[in-house]
């Protein structure tokens, strides 16, 4: 019995020696997690703003719920089950459609190089992405081998960047060898051939190239393009040189991977706060001194990018009215009006917004109106830290491609006006069939901002049910691309076509049986 009682006691010691190790070292452990900096939390730039900095609003401290977990899948189907998923989210129907990329049966072998395509891109990242996809199949056409276009580095944003510090240039070339052959500079053994420099025709068609560019190979070995936007015409152009434009556009022309890395990074955070609006907010001062568009501006203001367009050689356009220019709706909607058109349409102040844009002008001033309404206003500036943005915010086409990538991903595409990004990202998503991309009426838009103004009507339902109905057809929706506005000729017929990028149907989609 004696025994007996001898074990009990000393099993109990164990078991209560046992019972404090363990609390001890749980202790220990929460303790260790509490002090320890969390490995993200260098990600995060902790810049304090400058009460004077114009661009405050991209370089606050990190909100408290950036430093939440990202929201589990499940959460992000929740999210979406509330009675304002259909109104708000859920992606136009895709009827059916679906790519078709891949060549014709009668797609033949390419033929025997008979010189070499230089190339000079230019513009900025999405208007040298589109030219270079064109030349791709001009190369084509007049069977010659490209060489990886050089980059324009005297615009407006005067990036130094070579094809290669933006674009995938090993994936460009093998994943295009079917079609053409690549070469990354001109061989020494024909540095010194007779060469053209031309600016081939804009929006031209099959029968230029194959007869009046082809037949240069008679007299030259190497012909140069010195612009490469907007070189191929929009339509009536054969199915496979369609579809090679698109495997060039959306398989070929990848960001190149420290790109296409970060730019993962920037959606992976913005998807820790649910689905999310992107939002490309063209009110950079080159958008505002192009186009003369003044609205809501101050008087020096207006006077600054006068002098800009003046002093731009190749901005053709000097004198511009921007009042007409705005009732006319050629004008990018200011971030004030944005912050209405969203409200109208009913986003909720909650929703997270990615700007997707270079910096704002006049900075916090003109964003304020908009951040009120939406808090959970997010750039790559706040998402990322300084250290991690390092590689590219010396580069202006490398920090567009964040941007674009940002964009392609988000549940919802909204432009303040239908640029060269607007274009590219709208082609892209209706492509990908990615959620929403909503094109903002600006001419009636206009109209009711004016009235807004005025007082003659305010803010409420009757303004939103005006709003959502004007937009009930801009919502992405898969349907043919649009042709030439009737009555127009010569450039300007070309010039209202609504261009392949930003709607690869037809050309690229195909219905499914």
């Amino acid at each position: 019995m004696q025994r007996r009682r001898t074990v009990s006691l000393s099993m109990l010691r164990r078991f209560l020696a046992a019972t404090i190790f363990s609390l001890v070292a749980t202790s220990f452990f929460f303790v260790h997690v509490h002090v320890s900096p969390s490995p993200t939390d260098h990600k995060f730039n902790d810049k304090i703003p400058s009460f004077r900095d114009p661009q405050s609003w991209t370089r606050e401290l990190t909100p408290p719920h950036l430093s939440m977990a990202p929201l589990s899948v499940s959460k992000m189907k929740d999210s979406k089950k509330n009675s304002d998923y259909e109104k708000l989210w859920k992606p136009p129907p895709n009827h059916g459609f679906i790519p078709c990329t891949k060549p014709t049966p009668d797609y033949p072998t390419p033929a025997r190089s008979r010189g070499y395509l230089s190339v000079h891109t230019n513009g900025g990242l999405n208007q040298m992405r589109t030219g270079i996809c064109d030349m791709v199949a001009i190369a084509r056409i007049i069977n010659a081998t490209l060489v990886i276009p050089e980059l324009d580095k005297k615009s407006f944003w005067l990036d130094t960047s070579n094809f290669s510090d933006i674009f995938d240039e090993e994936w460009f070339i093998s994943s295009l060898a079917k079609d053409i052959t690549i070469v990354k500079k001109l061989p020494k053994k024909v540095a010194n051939a007779t060469r053209i420099v031309m600016q081939f025709k804009s929006w031209s068609g099959m029968d230029y190239y194959e007869n009046e560019i082809a037949s240069l190979w008679n007299n030259f070995k190497v012909i140069r393009a010195s612009k490469s936007d907007s070189r191929l015409a929009n339509n009536y152009l054969p199915p496979d040189i369609q579809k090679l434009r698109c495997r060039a556009c959306y398989d070929a022309l990848r960001f190149s991977p420290h790109i296409e890395k970060m730019g993962k990074i920037l959606v992976e955070r913005m998807r820790s706060f649910g689905p999310y609006i992107a939002l490309h907010l063209r009110y950079e001062k080159d958008m505002l001194s192009f186009s003369g568009c003044t609205h809501e501006l101050s008087a020096a203001e207006a006077e600054e990018l006068r002098i800009i367009r003046e002093n731009t050689s190749y901005w053709k356009r000097k004198y511009i009215n921007p009042t007409e220019e705005r009732s006319k709706g050629f004008c990018p909607l200011t971030p004030k009006e944005v912050g209405i058109f969203l409200t109208a349409l009913g986003y909720p102040s909650k929703t997270p917004i990615y700007i997707a844009a270079g910096e704002i002008y006049g900075g916090e001033s003109h964003m304020t109106d908009l951040l009120s309404r939406y808090p959970l206003l997010m750039s790559k500036e706040k998402l990322a830290s300084i250290e991690e943005l390092e590689l590219f915010s010396k580069h202006a086409s490398q920090m567009a491609a964040l941007d674009y990538i940002v964009s392609i991903e988000s549940d919802v595409f909204v432009h303040s006006y239908p640029g060269n990004m607007a274009k590219a990202v709208e082609g892209h998503r209706r492509f990908l069939g990615n959620g929403r991309t909503i094109s903002p009426d600006r001419k009636a838009l206009v109209r009711l901002f004016d009235k807004l103004a005025n007082g003659s009507i305010t803010e409420g339902k009757t303004l939103s049910d005006k709003i959502i109905d004007l937009h009930k057809k801009r919502l992405g929706f898969f349907r043919k691309r649009k042709g030439p506005v009737p009555g127009t000729k010569g450039l300007d017929r070309f010039r209202s076509e609504e261009t392949f990028y930003a709607n690869p149907l037809p050309g690229c989609l195909c219905r499914t049986e």
